[in-house]
């Protein structure tokens, strides 16, 4: 029986409704945690996973909520609040990624990958923390790719996740007096239905790991519980790669 060392927590997953971000929730969930997930498009799946967590005795919320928008963003940590009273843990995992030849980007590819890879985390964290109390945690999910770049058509997507380091040490100085912690979760190949793991580039990235094969979403969630209970409680302002060795 797992031990639910998130017993009476509160948890907000952006993005929580479909690939990595399913199995955080899922796993919050198992661990304890009462757990609002947000999404933008997945509704029915979302909608599916709230629904499984509730029939199983724990207790989730599924909240339409775009992450390139603050507003719906505020909305959803506002909702949460309504709910739940307060916000233990956040973890910002919605993300996108935009790959092609530098030259073909537009300046809007670059609005639309910031506005959800970074504004989307600061702005939920900002939302949030005055509902946060002491022993809270802000946990972001980054990339390996902000270390490794691994090949072209990545530069918008490595320079995005890059940008959430910074953010990562710099909150963790601001909240540390409170007894936040403050991480980053850098994955790298997970097997998800936007990196599968049966395709030509997939075998490319297996020859360049220590582990040589795909990790899989239970594996980041794992990492995730563990900084979200009191055995996380002495690690912040770090960034925790978990990518089988491939930037070993």
């Amino acid at each position: 029986m797992m031990m639910k060392r998130l017993e009476n927590k509160i948890a907000l997953v952006t993005g929580g409704g479909r690939g990595m971000g399913a199995n955080i929730t899922k796993r919050l969930a198992a661990e304890g945690a009462a757990v609002v997930l947000t999404y933008s498009k997945s509704a029915e799946q979302s909608e599916r996973i709230a629904a499984e967590i509730n029939q199983a005795g724990g207790r989730a919320i599924a909240i339409k909520a775009d992450s390139a928008d603050p507003a719906e963003l505020t909305n959803a940590v506002d909702k949460t609040i309504s709910a739940f009273g307060h916000i233990d843990i956040i973890v910002n995992n919605a993300g996108i990624y935009v790959g092609k030849a530098f030259e073909e980007h537009t300046m809007e590819d670059y609005e639309q990958v910031m506005a959800v890879n970074v504004r989307a985390v600061y702005a939920s964290a900002l939302a949030a923390v005055k509902h946060i109390p002491d022993g809270g945690r802000i946990i972001t999910i980054g990339s390996n790719m902000a270390d490794n770049a691994t090949g072209p058509h990545a530069t918008l997507y490595a320079m995005s996740k890059s940008a959430l380091s910074g953010f990562t040490k710099g909150l963790a100085r601001d909240l540390g007096p409170r007894d936040i912690t403050v991480n980053l979760v850098q994955p790298g190949p997970i097997n998800t239905d936007m990196n599968p793991s049966d395709t030509e580039l997939a075998d490319f990235l297996r020859s360049r790991m220590a582990l040589k094969d795909y990790g899989t979403g239970d594996d980041v969630a794992g990492l995730v519980a563990f900084l979200a209970s009191d055995e996380g409680k002495y690690i912040t302002g770090t960034a925790l790669t978990i990518d089988g060795g491939f930037n070993a």
